[in-house]
């Protein structure tokens, strides 16, 4: 009988079941026909990348190793070798000073916004994600209304708002700030107001690119930081568009299983949200890191990288030596230089998030 006992036990036992693998084989190797077909219905965006990205790149770096005034036929030009990149980098002079004070603006503004405009974009994608919150397509449209709107136009008009007399001013408890030509540095400005008003020795004789120690930490200009205002409230509802389609991929299973385990609100966001959205994240950043190094067009209409050039950018450098300095080499360089810097942030930036845990 204990023998009948546990044999009806392990009968009635659930086995798994088992799906059998099924090979595919080998692939069918595309005929003549077939591979023909392919390449002509990838032709015209082969054909597209090959005439607006290849050619353009190969050609801006051949250009910047010859004297061209971008007027002239880039071929009847004489080769010059690396002396644009030697005025740029190493010989001082107004060129390498104007270079490394359009590297140390740029840098600054990317500090600023980057940060900024991803966590609010984040946070307000959050909010925005809730089943709770009525009136969704109403404030994901106010949101991302700026972005869409031109550029110059939002510029133009912050023009008007950052006026002495203007309405920002009118609403600040502070005296009336000359945001647009103001070349003062804002850590210079606090330091200012605790009575450093003087560099070190060591800060103002010690040199980097042309520039002292105590102009590379001056800080982005007050003009500069009204742009940064200004570009942070136009790219902030694209960055919210990224990350709520990053959030509505995440299944709602996780969640309820996070709240039958116990898990709050903020443990979900900080142990399951930030982990599942961090390629987005990285994505989001990326794209922050390569449009705030290209930043021209708020530049160009703001003050035409005035005051004492405290707004120009390397991508603004990049427009006035070959557009109005007729010095396109020189411009080619400079744009050669700026890929390597993008180059440069994005890989450190993946070196950061993979360090972190990247999925």
């Amino acid at each position: 009988m204990a023998i009948r006992g546990d044999v009806a036990k392990k009968a009635t036992r659930r086995s798994p079941i088992r799906i059998p693998f099924r090979s595919r084989g080998p692939q069918r190797p595309l005929t003549k026909g077939e591979s023909s077909v392919g390449w002509l219905f990838t032709a015209p965006a082969l054909i597209g990348l090959l005439v607006f990205v290849a050619i353009p790149i190969i050609l801006t770096l051949w250009v910047s190793f010859r004297d061209w005034n971008g007027i002239v036929s880039p071929f009847a030009s004489e080769s010059v070798g690396l002396q644009n990149y030697r005025e740029l980098l190493f010989e001082p002079g107004i060129r390498q000073t104007d270079f490394a004070t359009a590297i140390r603006n740029n840098l600054y503004y990317v500090i600023g916004v980057v940060p900024i405009q991803t966590s609010l974009a984040f946070v307000i994608a959050v909010v925005l994600n809730q089943a709770f919150l009525r009136g969704k397509g109403f404030f994901r449209t106010a949101y991302y209304f700026p972005s869409i709107t031109s550029s110059i136009a939002v510029t133009l008009i912050f023009i008007f708002l950052f006026q002495v007399q203007g309405a920002v001013n009118a609403v600040l408890p502070f005296d009336n700030i000359n945001w647009l030509n103001n070349a003062n540095g804002l850590i210079h400005n606090v330091l200012g107001m605790v009575g450093v008003d003087a560099p070190p020795g060591w800060a103002d004789t010690t040199e980097f690119m042309g520039l002292s120690l105590w102009e590379w930490f001056s800080g982005p200009a007050v003009a500069m930081f009204a742009i940064m205002l200004l570009v942070t409230w136009t790219t902030t509802g694209t960055m919210m568009l990224i990350f709520l389609a990053g959030l509505q991929s995440i299944s709602h299973s996780i969640e309820e299983a996070s709240m039958v385990d116990g898990a709050g609100p903020t443990q979900r966001f900080f142990y399951i949200t930030i982990p599942l959205m961090r390629p987005t994240i990285y994505f989001a950043v990326t794209l922050g890191l390569i449009g705030t190094w290209q930043v021209f067009d708020q530049i160009y209409a703001t003050n035409f990288g005035g005051p004492q050039k405290t707004t120009i950018t390397p991508a603004f450098w990049i427009y006035f030596q070959s557009f109005s300095n007729s010095k396109a080499a020189l411009g080619a360089a400079i744009a050669v230089i700026l890929f390597c810097v993008i180059m440069l942030f994005t890989f450190i930036q993946r070196r950061i998030i993979k360090s972190t845990g990247e999925v």
